[in-house]
């Protein structure tokens, strides 16, 4: 029975006999255990500054998949410390914590290590949730995002997922990017929040620079019901003259 693999191996040449993920899909047959094995040989590894928070972390993980083997480090520059010693990482789990992906330090880490270890998927675990902070880590190179609110279960399957080559982001960051795309498609205008309907057409053609006469025409009103309009966009906007009014409006609309 053939069992298929989401990636495939690539030997580890500084730990013999270790494999890391490379990305493509192979297919293996039973009987080769030791290659079915090495896909999960290399170890998790967790970089946290908080001790207590790492371990707990990995002994959480440890509980809910005893196959896969998790390792803590303080910094990334003891991770490094233990290169050619250890098994090579088959994924980083970067914890931020409070820490803002968007804050230039924390990009700068982000970037840095996916730098250094380019075949190794890293994956961000941080408090925020805010789309801006997942994209920002995306941005950087980063494999996946997993806010510290979701379930340890949910984490795993992330987790796995960054492993076998793919990119997670929790599906809430996605969904508030969607309302936000959809209201500013469908939703009012930035004039409509202010103005009536038939004072926001005035507003544009005041944009455009037209006359009174004009306005009337285009809008089949009539000339002292636009100046009543202009009157009122005019107290609105605490603007005292036509020119003012157009001055304002840059702001309004921007």
């Amino acid at each position: 029975m053939e069992a298929s693999y989401i990636s495939p191996l690539k030997e580890n040449t500084s730990v013999p006999g270790k494999y890391l993920f490379d990305g493509d899909d192979i297919d293996t047959t039973d009987g080769e255990e030791s290659v079915a094995e090495a896909a999960v040989v290399g170890p998790i590894v967790i970089v946290d500054r908080r001790a207590l928070d790492r371990e707990c972390l990995a002994r959480s993980l440890r509980e809910h998949n005893p196959r896969f083997e998790f390792r803590t480090v303080e910094s990334i520059d003891e991770l490094r410390r233990q290169n050619g010693t250890r098994a090579a990482p088959s994924a980083l789990l970067l914890i931020l914590g409070s820490r803002k992906v968007t804050e230039q330090s924390a990009k700068e880490e982000i970037v840095s290590v996916v730098s250094a270890f380019r075949n190794i998927p890293v994956i961000v675990i941080a408090d925020s949730d805010d789309p801006v902070q997942i994209l920002s880590a995306l941005e950087s190179g980063a494999r996946g995002y997993i806010p510290s609110n979701v379930r340890l279960k949910v984490a795993a399957e992330a987790i796995g997922l960054a492993r076998a080559g793919g990119v997670f982001v929790p599906a809430g960051a996605f969904l508030a990017l969607r309302e936000t795309i959809l209201s500013a498609a469908h939703g009012a205008r930035p004039l409509h929040s202010m103005f009536t309907a038939r004072e926001a057409d005035v507003v544009e053609a005041l944009r455009q620079g037209k006359a009174n006469k004009i306005i009337a025409y285009e809008l089949n009103l009539c000339e002292s019901t636009v100046k009543v309009h202009i009157r009122s966009i005019m107290r609105k906007l605490k603007a005292t003259n036509r020119t003012e009014v157009a001055y304002k409006l840059r702001d309004v609309v921007s």
